[in-house]
């Protein structure tokens, strides 16, 4: 079960779950807490987890305004200092991988570590051009079951589409009792296809992990290969055979790797 935390920066749907080292989950476009599930069950046992709804996703209220990645992030250390966490090791998928890398550079004593998973810094020209196409597509598709099944072309592997695990994501997403209105979706999608840190990753300096899927269409592993030779000492690695969400797909191999990294991390400090 969740909670509704106040913060200086507005109130924001969180879920806890474990004990342990803190580690805080910043999800990406559309996906509220629970797409962590696979990672708040698998790993609960040696860290304490936070997942939260970022600003209209799920339960968090959509301000008035244009939204930001700036915004987001200091959402995100609004939260790690509301609940008390000092510091965090901080994994972030897709435009989460965003807000992460915005967390990282100004508010550096809240990170502990850094998992950026398919990642980018700096759009470029097909990223810009597929996110334009998925800005209309959410007002123009004929209704909500058409637009993730378009949608989620992009996001996960022919198997999961073959195997039923998208249909069953699709049957979820339709259940929600807290859907992303159309409006929500294009203005979280804006910042995230325009937001550019990639002169300033130079300025990173916790231990960091980038990791890609060899089959993500969303993105690419170039443009994590990209972040991750402008991290100092950050490590890049593809996942054979998976797309954009892995955790998702393959959560034990996923919070096997995620674990080993911040074990490392740990045992270093």
């Amino acid at each position: 079960m969740g909670d509704m935390i106040s913060t200086d920066v507005g109130e924001i749907w969180v879920e806890r779950q474990g004990e342990g080292p803190d580690v805080l989950l910043v999800a990406g476009l559309t996906d509220p807490a629970e797409a962590w599930q696979a990672q708040l069950d698998g790993l609960s046992d040696r860290y304490r987890l936070t997942a939260y709804d970022n600003r209209g996703t799920g339960r968090t209220p959509l301000p008035e305004g244009p939204l930001s990645v700036p915004g987001m992030a200091e959402d995100a250390a609004a939260v790690l200092r509301t609940l008390e966490m000092p510091t965090a090791h901080v994994m972030g998928f897709s435009g989460g991988s965003l807000i992460s890398q915005e967390l990282a550079l100004t508010h550096p004593g809240l990170v502990r570590s850094l998992v950026l998973m398919s990642a980018w810094a700096r759009p470029d020209a097909y990223f810009r051009s597929m996110t334009g196409f998925w800005h209309w597509m959410a007002e123009r598709a004929p209704s909500e079951r058409a637009m993730l099944e378009a949608f989620l072309l992009w996001i996960y592997t022919p198997r999961a589409h073959a195997d039923g695990t998208v249909e069953r994501i699709i049957e979820e997403t339709l259940a929600f009792p807290y859907p992303q209105s159309v409006e929500a979706f294009q203005r979280q999608l804006a910042p995230f296809r325009t937001h550019d840190t990639l002169d300033r990753l130079s300025g990173i300096g916790v231990p960091t992990l980038v990791l890609a899927g060899e089959l993500d269409i969303a993105a690419p592993q170039r443009l994590g290969r990209e972040v991750a030779e402008g991290i100092p000492g950050a490590r890049f690695e593809v996942l054979p055979g998976e797309a954009h969400q892995p955790f998702q797909e393959v959560p034990d191999t996923f919070n096997a790797r995620v674990d080993a990294f911040w074990r490392e991390v740990q045992a270093q400090d």
